[in-house]
């Protein structure tokens, strides 16, 4: 299914695809993922994207998805990455970067630090990578759509609480009080 989405950044809407070839393994073979490919996993509330730069590595903006405090923009594996979630190659038949230019376009903001849940995210970054501007669909569905604004929130809150109880037990376990802190 292809939907037409209109970018708060831009008047010129711009065309998305949902995600395509989805594969069975989190892991596949690096050959299954032409260079430039945006990586696709479903976590709890909302979509993860990266740019497949080859050799079994993504580039991507590391955001929230793996604690409460933000990332940058960082080059991994795909397993780490894919952090145990199946991964999905987003058909992206309009980019106007593909391939090396697209891979040089995401390495080119390695180390960037400036995540914003709403306006820099990992779905901008690689909307940037291949379009040469930022957008998101899931931040766009949320501002049509407020209940599932309030749906991806809650289960964002959730998983925060996760990670700090997961923290906290850590600490217990390991003497360790930086868990602690609040």
């Amino acid at each position: 299914m292809t939907t037409l989405l209109q970018c708060a950044s831009s008047d010129q809407a711009v065309l998305c695809a949902d995600a395509v070839q989805t594969s069975s393994r989190s892991v596949p073979a690096d050959d299954e993922w032409p260079l430039g490919a945006e990586l696709v996993t479903r976590r709890t509330g909302y979509s993860h994207h990266g740019i497949y730069v080859g050799h079994g590595k993504v580039v991507h903006y590391a955001g929230l998805c793996r604690s409460s405090h933000c990332g940058p923009v960082e080059e991994l594996t795909v397993e780490r990455f894919a952090a145990g979630h199946e991964v999905a190659v987003k058909a992206n038949p309009f980019a106007l970067y593909v391939g090396p230019e697209a891979v040089r376009r995401a390495r080119s903001r390695l180390g960037e630090n400036r995540y914003r849940l709403l306006t820099n995210n990992c779905e901008h970054f690689c909307s940037w990578c291949l379009y040469g501007r930022a957008c998101s669909e899931q931040v766009q569905a949320c501002f049509v759509h407020p209940r599932l604004a309030w749906q991806a929130l809650n289960c964002l809150a959730k998983v925060f609480i996760r990670t700090r109880l997961h923290g906290m037990v850590h600490a217990a376990t390991s003497g360790d009080e930086r868990f602690l802190r609040v």
